[in-house]
């Protein structure tokens, strides 16, 4: 199985290398896109340094290599544009999220798949992790009845990397909800049956990260490091990191205004079934204060789930009933990266189609981009829905 890559960073080597090899053993990167291909090489698996080949971009590669299939792991603000191209070749692609990072770019690619015949794997792991799926089976048996509520949190216990590593790059990654939220809107419109409608959401900015701090400033360089909770040494002290030096979370280049990743942020979700739901990300949690998961609830029950202690309880509002179940333990993405790993290569060998394709990307950003104005603006925020016609 032939695959080709446009942007090998550490995030698609640890997919190839574990999850997509453990699913297909024969799996061989022949052909990579991407300006550092010392360090590629370096990353690369023995099994893959011989074979492949380095192309200028993703449309020389289509048109030298003999491909099985495509993946791209490039910075956010590339998706878009490199999905809309690979959309014209047909060959089963694994994408990235969030699948775009603006509007135009959103329904850029809602069009240039509307006749494509590439099958997309979107990188959504929660959606078709087995807590997720546990929970959806339940609520499909008519656990809590018809569904109308959900409450959905996500404590983030890395969060610091939003402003220490590129991430903090608002033109990258245009802010928290299409960075990360886009995972959580897509498995809580999953699990609701429904597509969100209209947001209001608030973001709270510059009161934990972010600050006045020099330009390009790094722990090694700042008179602060002994005090500073965030320097390598007191992380380390700590138990939360090894020492590795980084660029100043409290910098000025960390972004201002709008511009800069909030330190959390929350989201009222109406959706079209008429139920609605909250959502709330912190991005300063750590330790055992990290949490993932969400509450669902209908006249008959309540279903709640995290997939930090990977545990599901059901409730039952009319009998005297409970119960627990747990799932396994030290996956990836709580186990939905092997998941979406069987997917893919099930779309490469024609034997099913995808879970979580293009359009459930799109989707969620049409939320997530709604959620962003919605902060900007300060009012309900309609969602695009794809398909819409304009």
């Amino acid at each position: 199985m032939r695959l080709g890559i446009v942007g090998y960073g550490s995030r698609m080597h640890s997919l190839v290398s574990t999850v997509f090899r453990e699913v297909e053993p024969g799996i061989r990167v022949v052909s990579v896109v991407d300006p550092a291909e010392e360090e590629v090489r370096r990353r690369m698996d023995s099994l893959d340094t011989g074979d492949v080949t380095f192309h200028p971009s993703l449309d020389h590669m289509m048109h030298n290599a003999h491909l099985d299939a495509l993946a791209i792991g490039t910075r956010c603000n590339l998706h878009a544009p490199l999905a809309i191209k690979a959309a014209n070749y047909n060959l089963p692609l694994y994408l990235e999220k969030p699948v775009a990072i603006t509007m135009r770019q959103a329904t850029g690619l809602e069009r240039a798949f509307e006749n494509s015949k590439c099958q997309v794997v979107v990188s959504f792991p929660l959606r078709v992790s087995p807590l997720c799926n546990l929970a959806k089976n339940q609520l499909q048996k008519g656990a809590v009845g018809t569904p109308i509520h959900i409450e959905a949190n996500n404590y983030v216990p890395y969060g610091r990397v939003y402003w220490e590593e590129p991430y903090r790059d608002f033109d990258i990654t245009q802010g928290l909800f299409l960075q990360k939220a886009t995972h959580d809107f897509d498995y809580m419109a999953y699990l609701m049956n429904s597509p969100i409608t209209r947001v209001s959401a608030m973001a709270t900015r510059g009161k934990i990260f972010g600050g006045n701090k020099p330009s390009g400033l790094v722990c090694s360089k700042c008179d602060e490091q002994e005090t500073c909770l965030e320097s390598p040494q007191n992380r380390m002290r700590r138990g939360l990191d090894r020492a590795r030096d980084h660029l100043c979370v409290f910098g000025i280049d960390c972004g201002e205004g709008h511009r800069l990743n909030e330190d959390c942020s929350s989201a009222l979700l109406e959706f079209a079934s008429g139920g609605h739901g909250t959502y709330t990300q912190v991005f300063f949690a750590r330790r055992g204060a990290a949490t993932r998961g969400a509450s669902i609830s209908g006249y008959n029950g309540k279903i709640a789930f995290d997939w930090y202690t990977n545990e599901l309880q059901y409730s039952r509002h009319h009998d005297p009933f409970a119960a627990t179940e747990r799932a396994g333990e030290g996956a990836s993405h709580f186990g939905g990266d092997i998941s979406l790993a069987h997917d893919f290569i099930d779309v490469v060998r024609g034997t099913s189609r995808s879970r979580t394709p293009i359009e459930v990307g799109i989707q969620s950003v049409y939320a997530c981009l709604a959620a962003k104005e919605s902060v900007e603006k300060g009012r309900f925020v309609k969602v695009r829905q794809v398909g819409q016609v304009t």
